[in-house]
């Protein structure tokens, strides 16, 4: 009787050891490629895929190139020597990775591309924001900013971008400005903040100031970008409402703007979703199974899969954050993980 009770004790425990965690986790090992820890979005993007990777079975490790490419080149070399499970790659340089990503996929190592399209050479799978919708959430809001403030849609409008090299301030900028073709008496000047810095940024905003003192608003394709238009306007003897403010990734940085006073609106990158969804599908990257074109909620976002020449794309809609929202949970500049488990896509 004892041998048969130790018998069943055993399969219980065995059974229970199967669901947990430490069992889960036994699915692989993912290595994160991140470009640079030196924002909040990139920092965040690490805690939110190892939170949502863990849920569904797999350990991560992430290498941090530094925004250098020939780093990041050298990362990817000696992580292709381990044969993870599989690479996230958020690149330094879309283009100079291409090679790189063709080797780990020669090796038998799928690659995941997070955050940014690199549409010249084929990914397993990619998770992206939808950035011609955001510049299209961005448009809606200047033109109920615009109309609020002149009576009708006209103005001025200073767009600063980001690096006019990363296609995703492209995407934004197209958005944003297709949209803007309905009101022809809003005159748009778009300057780019060269690799992606705030002090650049800021330049732009004081000379335009000095050049167009009648701007009505300004949009700066990120939160840290609006911190240095902020600092700029501040220098000039501005006030938070003189002139209105937007931005586009919804970094804390923006939400305490907008608490200030000094920002209308923040477009959120929905970075909690984008992580999401690459631990949503990581079991069918991981198994080069069939990732099937359609629409999947994630985290309460309805979020589109298409089968593109690059691979498999999931885009994620960003939603607009003013004063009267700011506050909810569910945006990533809150810094509140969702406390929802993901699971994998059958």
């Amino acid at each position: 009787m004892k041998r048969i009770l130790l018998a069943v004790f055993g399969i219980l425990a065995l059974a229970f050891a199967t669901l947990t965690p430490a069992f889960a986790q036994s699915k692989g090992t993912v290595y994160y490629m991140v470009p640079t820890l030196l924002d909040e979005f990139q920092t965040g993007s690490v805690s939110a895929l190892e939170l949502f990777l863990k849920q569904v079975g797999y350990e991560m490790k992430t290498l941090n190139a530094d925004n250098k490419t020939d780093a990041q080149q050298s990362q990817m070399n000696d992580v292709i020597a381990l044969k993870p499970t599989a690479i996230i790659l958020a690149a330094v340089d879309f283009n100079a990775l291409k090679p790189s990503i063709e080797a780990a996929r020669a090796a038998g190592i799928p690659v995941i591309e997070f955050d940014r399209q690199i549409t010249s050479t084929p990914s397993d799978f990619t998770s992206v924001a939808g950035t011609i919708e955001i510049g299209y959430v961005a448009a809606d809001q200047a033109e109920k900013l615009l109309k609020a403030k002149n009576g009708a849609v006209k103005g001025k409008v200073l767009q600063v971008l980001g690096d006019p090299g990363d296609p995703y301030t492209l995407d934004i900028q197209k958005g944003f400005e297709d949209k803007m073709k309905a009101f022809p008496d809003v005159k748009i000047i778009s300057l780019p903040a060269m690799q992606w810095e705030a002090s650049n940024a800021g330049t732009i905003v004081a000379d335009q100031m000095l050049a167009n003192p009648d701007i009505d608003l300004i949009f700066s394709h990120a939160a840290h970008l609006s911190v240095a238009a902020v600092a700029s306007l501040e220098a000039a003897g501005k006030k938070p409402g003189d002139v209105m403010l937007m931005s586009s990734n919804g970094a804390p940085v923006g939400l305490d703007l907008i608490r200030k006073g000094w920002l209308n609106v923040e477009v959120e990158q929905p970075l909690y979703a984008q992580a999401a969804a690459v631990a949503m599908f990581m079991d069918k990257v991981a198994k080069k199974q069939d990732i099937k074109p359609g629409e999947y909620d994630v985290l309460g976002l309805k979020s589109t899969v298409t089968k593109e020449t690059w691979g498999p794309n999931i885009k994620i809609p960003g939603a607009a954050i003013t004063k009267e929202n700011v506050d909810n949970p569910a945006f990533w500049g809150n810094q509140k993980p969702p406390t929802d488990t993901v699971k994998p896509v059958e």
